[in-house]
């Protein structure tokens, strides 16, 4: 049941060198015009990242002061998103009625979302061929019924998606646990787990700790590391040339030598346009795929070797001696670090990384950053903590300029975990929670991403509910998840447009159809605005000014709340607070720390930052009240001969599992996604050509999985380490390969080979 390709051949011309410009502009235009229109595009575009205007549904990054943001406050990703969800075309009772599953499931995920907003509420019946459809109300009542006859409630799943607003989160983790379960899994467990659990281990708060200030006005030195920002964080490049103009060095370390590297052409500037941009990165760092431990750990090597030749001008000695513990330990660990390993590991020799250190050693003030080049491998965590190391030798944290900065993906993922969404939360927030509701919350530990797919394929669960996102597409292994929601008795997705998760469906199968970001919320005691929190901490406003795409689009709120009306009454408010927003802020205000007068700072331009005690105070809330050193000894993964190392990337036209189109301008591919990213070296030495069309397959203990129809491009890349894009190849990562500690799947480095496809094309 794996989603089938019916795209064209694509072709592959190489990787450009520069980024925006003129032909982002008019991407853009064409792109919104095409699904909006003038009068739509004009009226979402103008209020998209505004502080009275809406948050943009794609990536997490901060905004600058309001007052200092532009007219134009939007990147060519952002305008795709917001035209995505904003599109004038309907997926109605009329083309379910056209289209049955068995037709919808030959569709790619491309075709699928491009067919237009979801309108009303769908049911498809046991046997039934087509969804059809079904009031709200029958629907509200189906789904209830069948969580009230589970026998035991952690027998349903609640999924929850990042573009989920604070306050439709802290509501879905309330139903849940006032159903008595805590299997909350969300795309943090796919994405951003393992940055939480270093940073928490080591620093004693989870989430990064810079501002956008930080960036722009601060730092001597930002390392950008397995993150792409020219395709996943577009807007973060205007940050980064007014630090380079500021006199700010820029290191990238990456596989790819990807065009946010290179020249920056500013759209918003008349020297962006027709100048020859600004070049973005000082140096680049071609890393192996998962060498970056290694790369870290020779740094740290650098930096102690360098302090012991002339004490006290290296290493911050003051600030180790107040705030750590476990230098001593891990210095020595890095004094006995073995050279060759750490250039096999890392594919860069001693003395790029000893230029490298230079550099840190000529800044006062360093940000690290990352994104999911680094979150999804075996030893992401302790990749994470190594990187910590390096921040904490020199006393890059808590002050201006400095810090951890994991580059959150989508707009309010930060935001759903501060909430409680998480199959873990503390005792302590149970606690508030208890208190404020009156009743008592589950204390048990409940399913993350891949053991829910794990107790799905395995029958334990009967009902999975997906509050947004595309489960199916978003996971790995994708024919065992797709079997495994399959296996479900129901399955209720909250959607805004249709999907691949919609075909993947239990016996009985729901779609209810939701307001997106940029649609007004009215409910009984008027206008309604929902809060995100963005990759920096700042809690902020978000209003939809279009009118929604259909009558009966419901706010995810308003599904939630009603649900739990329909489930238990009206005990804890359900109604009032679907009616109106402001009493769930207070409520969260008594539950989730840092948010005390919440209303009214969140009506404030740009709202308000939340507290990170190692930031504001260089306080550390550990277990001993100090930051943690930790040993962290480098390791890769082995790669049999003939196979090689392959990492997932994402196209220029896509953002998470929604593809735009089938291009990547960036990369120098048109008109398809099944290609893999080769070297010069590696297709010559797998007897292949450029062009040539394989599959790949996967290799691990419980056996081989293969993705099929792949063209060979040839591509910059470290020898024996290729890429192809996800989600395409989700199908490669295997269940049970999972990161330590975070169990975030790993996505990022799978052992494959390179097979002829059958039948071989022809020569």
């Amino acid at each position: 049941m794996a989603e089938q390709s019916g795209e064209p051949a694509p072709t592959g011309s190489g990787p450009e060198s520069s980024t925006v410009g003129i032909h982002s502009i008019t991407e853009s235009a064409r792109y919104s015009l095409a699904e909006m229109g003038p009068g739509r595009s004009v009226r979402t575009l103008l209020t998209l990242n505004q502080a009275d205007g809406f948050d943009c549904p794609s990536c997490a990054w901060g905004d600058p002061e309001p007052g200092h943001r532009k007219t134009a406050e939007f990147c060519e990703n952002g305008v795709k998103a917001v035209a995505w969800e904003a599109t004038r075309k309907r997926v109605d009772a009329a083309f379910f009625a056209a289209h049955s599953m068995s037709e919808l499931r030959e569709r790619d995920g491309h075709w699928l979302e491009a067919q237009g907003r979801l309108t009303q509420p769908m049911y498809l019946a046991p046997g039934s061929a087509h969804y059809t459809p079904i009031t709200w109300k029958d629907a509200l009542a189906i789904v209830a019924e069948r969580l009230r006859g589970l026998a035991d409630p952690n027998r349903a799943v609640f999924y929850t998606s990042g573009r989920t607003s604070n306050e439709a989160a802290f509501l879905y983790q309330l139903l849940a646990r006032r159903l008595g379960m805590n299997n909350l899994p969300d795309c943090s467990n796919m994405c951003h787990e393992s940055s939480g659990a270093a940073l928490t281990e080591t620093l004693g708060v989870g989430k990064g700790l810079i501002s956008y200030d930080d960036i722009t006005e601060h730092a001597d030195l930002i390392m950008i590391v397995g993150q792409n920002p020219g395709t996943c964080h577009p807007r973060m490049l205007t940050a980064l040339e007014e630090a380079k103009q500021r006199g700010a060095r820029i290191i990238a370390a990456n596989p790819l030598p990807e065009a946010a590297f290179g020249r920056f052409h500013n759209p918003q500037t008349v020297k962006g346009l027709v100048g020859r941009g600004t070049r973005l990165a000082d140096r680049y760092l071609p890393v192996r795929i998962n060498g970056d431990l290694a790369l870290f750990a020779g740094l740290n090597r650098v930096l102690v070797e360098r302090e012991d030749a002339r004490p006290g001008t290296v290493l911050d000695r003051d600030f180790i001696e107040r705030y750590c513990d476990g230098f001593e330990e891990a210095a020595a660990a890095w004094r006995s670090l073995d050279w060759s390993r750490i250039e096999a590991l890392s594919g860069l020799s001693r003395r790029r990384i000893e230029k490298c250190a230079d550099d840190v050693l000529a800044a006062d003030r360093v940000v690290v950053c990352w994104a999911m080049g680094l979150t999804q491998h075996r030893n992401a965590v302790a990749t994470i903590r190594e990187i910590v190391d390096f921040l904490l030798l020199r006393g890059n944290v808590g002050r201006p300029g400095t810090g951890p900065a994991p580059i959150r993906g989508h707009s309010n993922v930060q935001g759903d975990r501060t909430m409680g969404i998480w199959e873990r939360m503390p005792d302590a927030f149970l606690d508030r929670l208890r208190d404020e509701f009156g009743f008592e919350p589950p204390r048990a530990h409940g399913l993350a991403t891949v053991d829910s797919i794990r107790a799905m394929r395995d029958g334990r669960i009967d009902v999975f509910v997906g509050l947004g996102g595309n489960f199916a597409a978003a996971t790995p292994d994708t024919n065992v998840t797709e079997a495994a929601l399959a296996n479900c008795a129901l399955t209720v997705h909250i959607a805004t447009k249709l999907n691949r998760s919609h075909l993947c469906h239990g016996r009985e199968a729901l779609l209810l159809p939701c307001l997106g970001r940029t649609e007004r919320d009215r409910q009984a005691s008027g206008e309604q605005f929902v809060t995100v929190e963005d990759t920096m901490a700042m809690v902020h406003a978000s209003r939809g000014r279009l009118a929604p795409g259909s009558p009966q689009l419901r706010s995810e709120v308003a599904i939630i709340a009603d649900l739990g009306h329909e489930l238990f009454g009206d005990g804890l408010g359900w109604h009032a607070m679907r009616d109106d927003y402001a009493l769930i802020r207070r409520h969260i205000e008594h539950v989730v720390p840092g948010f005390h007068a919440f209303e009214e700072r969140v009506r404030q331009p740009g709202g308000f930052m939340l507290p990170r005690p190692p930031r504001d105070s260089r306080t550390f809330p550990t277990a001993t009240g100090r930051a943690h050193f930790t040993v962290n000894p480098p390791t890769g993964v082995d790669v049999p001969p003939g196979h090689l190392l392959l990492t997932t990337v994402r196209s220029h036209d896509q953002f998470n599992t929604t593809v735009y189109g089938l291009d990547d301008r960036y990369r120098g591919i048109r008109g398809g996604r099944r290609v893999v990213f080769l070297s010069r070296e590696d297709i010559r030495e797998l007897g292949l050509r450029n062009g040539d069309l394989v599959d790949l397959v996967s290799v691990h203990p419980d056996g081989e999985r293969r993705a099929s129809g792949f063209r060979v491009v040839r591509y910059p890349t470290p020898r024996g380490c290729a890429a192809a894009y996800y989600h395409e190849t989700n199908v490669l990562a295997a269940l049970d390969a999972t990161a330590e500690t975070s169990m975030t799947p790993v996505t990022k480095s799978i052992v494959v080979r390179v097979e002829p496809a059958n039948p071989p094309r022809e020569r």
